[in-house]
C-alpha cells in the first residue's frame, strides 16, 4: 500500500519511472514542448524539422552539463522573435545573399514560402551560437560568486512576476490558437471552440481527479479528448474537407531542404542541418537577447525548486537543492544556444510549459525528460510522424496552452508566496508593478517589441532589465538581511 501512495505521489529528478510509464511521460512532454517550439520555427521561417531535432539534441547537451541533476527541456524561445526577423531582412543581411537566396528572401516575406533561404538562416545562426557565451558568462559568475550574488540581482520580487507575465503575455496566443481553424475548415466557427473547450476542461479534470498513471497523464489525455472531438465533427460533417480540422503540412515543405532522404522522403528525410557564416550584424542584433532569458531561466530553477522539494516532502526524501545548481542550469543554457546555433535551429531556454507539465503530473524524473529528447530527435527524421504531429488541431493546442500559460504566471505567484515576499514594501510593490505593467503593456500595445530611442526591446527582456535597474537603485542604502524596516 505504501509502494501504491509513493508512486501516485509522482517521480523526484534521480527516480525512474517503469518503461511503459517512461515513454508515456516522454511522449507528453513532447507534445507540450511542440506547440511553440514549432509555432517558433513557423514565425521565424526555420526549418520546422531541425527545430525539433535540435531542441532535443540541446536538451540532452544540457543534461549532461548539469551532471543530469536539473529536470529541464530546452526549446525555442519567442524572445528572439523580432531580433531574428529584423536581422535576415535587414539590408546588411540581403547584399550578402546570392540572388537565389534573396528571392525566396523575398517569397518569404510575402508568405508564399514557409521557410527562410539556408543562407539567411546561416548569418543568425552566427548570432545564436554567440548569444550562448552570454548566459555561460552569467553561470561562471554565479559559480565565482555564488547563487546569493544572483539573488540580490533577481530576487523573488523579480523572478515571481517576470515569471508571470512569461505566461500572461502568451495569454492571447493561447485564445487565439483556441479559436483556430484549419486551413481548409469552413464550417461553424462555435465548433472550433467545442474543441478547444473539450481539450481544456477534460486536461483540468483529468489533472484534478484522475490518480496514479492516468493522473499523470492529463495533457495526453486531454489532447486525444481533443483530436476525438475533432474527428467526430468530421464524421458528423460528412467527411469533407470543410468539416476538417486537422491540419496539414506537405511531404515537400518538411523536406525541401534535408541534408539526406530515402527517395522522395516522404518516410525518411534527415533535418535541414546548416553551418553558420560570420555575422556581426547577427551578434549585435542576437545577442543581446539572452541578457531576457537569464531572469527567465533563473525563474524557471525557482519554480522547480519549490516543486520538487514539495514531491520530495510528502515522499519523505531530503532536500533538493536545485538553486544551488543555478550556475549549471545557465552554462547547461549557453550551451543549449550554442548546440542549436550550430546545427540551424533558433535561440532557445529551458521551457516553461514543461515546467508546467512536472508541476501539474508531479513527474520531475530526468530519465523521462531524457526519453523526450530522444522522441523528438527521431522524430524530427520520420516525415509521417512530423506530419502526425503537425495535424493536430491549433484548436487542441490552444485548449492545451490555456492551462499551461496560465500555470507558468500562478507558479510565479508559489514564487513570491514561497520565498515570502513582503508585499507591503514600497520598493517591491515599485518593482512587481512596473515589470508587470511594462511586460504586458508592451506586449499588448506594441505587439511585444517596445520603441525605445530607435530600438525595439522584447517587451520581457525591457521590463526584466528595468525592474533589475529599478530593484538596485531602491536597494541603495538597505539594511542588510534585507530587513522588513523599509519605508512603508
Amino acid at each position: 500500500m505504501s509502494q501504491k501512495k509513493t508512486k501516485a505521489l509522482g517521480y523526484l529528478p534521480d527516480e525512474r519511472p517503469t518503461t511503459g510509464r517512461l515513454l508515456l511521460y516522454a511522449l507528453q512532454q513532447v507534445i507540450v514542448m511542440f506547440p511553440a517550439t514549432v509555432t517558433v520555427a513557423l514565425v521565424t521561417g526555420f526549418q520546422v524539422s531541425t527545430t525539433i531535432f535540435a531542441s532535443g539534441l540541446a536538451t540532452l547537451c544540457f543534461i549532461l552539463v548539469t551532471g543530469q541533476k536539473i529536470p529541464l527541456y530546452y526549446g525555442s524561445s519567442f524572445a528572439y522573435l523580432t531580433a531574428i526577423a529584423s536581422l535576415v531582412t535587414s539590408e546588411a543581411i540581403i547584399a550578402k545573399l546570392s540572388p537565389e537566396a534573396a528571392a525566396q528572401l523575398q517569397a518569404w516575406q510575402n508568405n508564399t514560402v514557409e521557410t527562410l533561404p539556408t543562407e539567411a538562416i546561416q548569418f543568425a545562426q552566427f548570432g545564436i551560437v554567440m548569444s550562448g557565451f552570454v548566459s555561460i558568462a552569467a553561470g561562471l559568475l554565479v559559480r565565482f560568486f555564488g547563487p546569493k550574488a544572483v539573488e540580490k540581482i533577481l530576487p523573488p520580487s523579480i523572478t515571481g512576476p517576470i515569471a508571470m507575465i512569461i505566461g500572461l503575455t502568451l495569454a492571447g496566443n493561447a485564445l487565439s490558437d483556441a479559436y483556430t481553424p484549419s486551413a481548409t475548415f469552413t464550417g461553424d466557427m462555435g465548433l472550433v471552440w467545442v474543441v478547444s473547450l473539450a481539450t481544456l476542461l477534460s486536461t483540468i479534470l483529468f489533472s484534478h481527479y484522475l490518480k496514479g498513471l492516468l493522473g499523470q497523464l492529463p495533457l495526453l489525455l486531454g489532447a486525444g479528448v481533443g483530436c476525438l472531438t475533432a474527428l467526430l465533427i468530421y464524421i458528423a460533417g460528412g467527411r469533407i474537407p470543410e468539416s476538417n480540422l486537422f491540419d496539414a503540412m506537405s511531404v515537400e515543405s518538411i523536406v525541401s531542404a534535408s541534408s539526406w532522404k530515402l527517395g522522395t522522403g516522404s518516410i525518411f528525410a534527415l533535418p535541414a542541418f546548416s553551418l553558420p557564416r560570420l555575422s556581426w550584424e547577427a551578434v549585435v542584433a542576437i545577442m543581446p537577447v539572452a541578457i531576457a532569458t537569464i531572469p527567465e531561466s533563473t525563474a524557471h530553477m525557482y519554480q522547480l525548486d519549490i516543486y520538487v522539494n514539495d514531491v520530495a516532502k510528502k515522499k519523505g526524501k531530503g532536500k533538493y537543492n536545485l538553486i544551488g545548481l543555478l550556475d549549471r542550469n545557465l552554462i547547461g543554457d549557453g550551451v543549449g544556444d550554442m548546440i542549436t546555433g550550430v546545427i540551424g535551429g533558433p535561440a532557445g531556454t529551458n521551457y516553461g510549459e514543461n515546467i508546467s507539465t512536472m508541476a501539474i503530473t508531479k513527474v520531475f524524473s530526468i530519465p523521462v525528460l531524457i526519453a523526450a529528447a530522444i522522441f523528438a530527435m527521431v522524430l524530427s527524421c520520420f516525415t509521417p510522424l512530423i506530419q502526425a504531429i503537425y495535424a493536430i488541431p491549433t484548436a487542441v493546442i490552444g485548449g492545451l496552452e490555456i492551462y499551461l500559460f496560465g500555470a507558468i504566471a500562478a507558479q510565479g505567484i508559489a514564487i513570491m508566496i514561497d520565498k515570502k515576499v513582503d508585499m507591503f514594501s514600497s520598493k517591491n510593490i515599485a518593482v512587481i508593478a512596473t515589470i508587470m505593467i511594462i511586460g504586458l503593456g508592451g506586449n499588448y500595445a506594441f505587439g511585444g517589441s517596445i520603441p525605445f530611442f530607435g530600438m525595439e526591446v522584447p517587451c520581457i527582456s525591457g521590463a526584466a532589465i528595468f525592474g533589475i535597474a529599478l530593484n538596485l537603485l531602491l536597494s541603495i542604502g538597505e539594511k542588510p538581511q534585507g530587513k522588513a524596516s523599509e519605508e512603508k
